[in-house]
């Protein structure tokens, strides 16, 4: 079996590349990582190549490329299913791939408003209604999970799933952006973000120079306190 590689976006922007990484390091799974740079002329080139959908992440593997952040996930789950992606209990692995597929498909306003960027803050910025609605959800699902199948570890179902790798980037929002959070959640964020996955992947992008301006956040807004 060949060691898979992961094509990723700009590890201080691309939220959808630092979940399959958060994912297979966690797992123990060893794997390459190539960086294909937001903004530079070839980008779209260089990615169609490798997918026609011309996105990232890209998982390539034994002759096979997974694309979007999900399947990569789903795929590294039943090629690897010693490593326990999914929770072994039926009905936390109901409940991990629901919130899951929740996580990969809404939130817009918290997306659209605190995009990802390790680089910025910590620093208290305002959320509209509709972004503070979606981090209460959020919120909810955490304390939901905890509270029925996280007795056996600090994450969402106990052990590091592909559930906690979706919602990586969430919670670094919410450092980024200072966002009020309970202490349910400051725990369950503490526990993923002091990562060895997460620690690494970091330390990479805050040595990137390149700065995306459609990422990047109006620093007048910024509250003061």
């Amino acid at each position: 079996m060949t060691r898979p590689i992961l094509y990723i976006g700009n590890r201080n922007y691309s939220s959808w590349s630092l979940r399959p990484h958060m994912a297979l390091a966690m797992a123990g799974i060893p794997f390459d990582e190539k960086l294909i740079r937001f903004g530079e002329p070839e980008f779209g080139r260089k990615v169609r190549r490798i997918s026609k959908a011309g996105l990232v992440p890209i998982l390539e593997h034994n002759g096979l490329k997974i694309w979007d952040t999900l399947a990569i996930m789903e795929y590294a789950a039943e090629t690897w299913p010693e490593k326990n992606l999914w929770p072994k209990n039926r009905a936390a692995r109901a409940m991990a791939r629901s919130i899951s597929a929740e996580m990969h498909s809404g939130f817009r306003n918290i997306r659209n408003e605190l995009p990802m960027n390790l680089h910025w803050g910590p620093k208290r910025f305002p959320v509209t209604e509709a972004a503070a609605a979606e981090v209460i959800r959020i919120e909810t699902l955490f304390a939901d999970a905890r509270k029925a199948y996280g007795k056996s570890g600090p994450f969402l179902f106990g052990m590091f799933s592909i559930a906690d790798a979706m919602f990586t980037p969430v919670l670094s929002r919410f450092e980024t952006y200072r966002i009020p959070i309970s202490k349910v959640t400051h725990t369950y964020q503490q526990a993923v973000l002091s990562t060895p996955a997460f620690q690494d992947w970091k330390a990479l992008a805050l040595k990137e120079p390149w700065i995306e301006a459609h990422d990047e956040v109006d620093e007048s807004k910024v509250i003061n306190d």
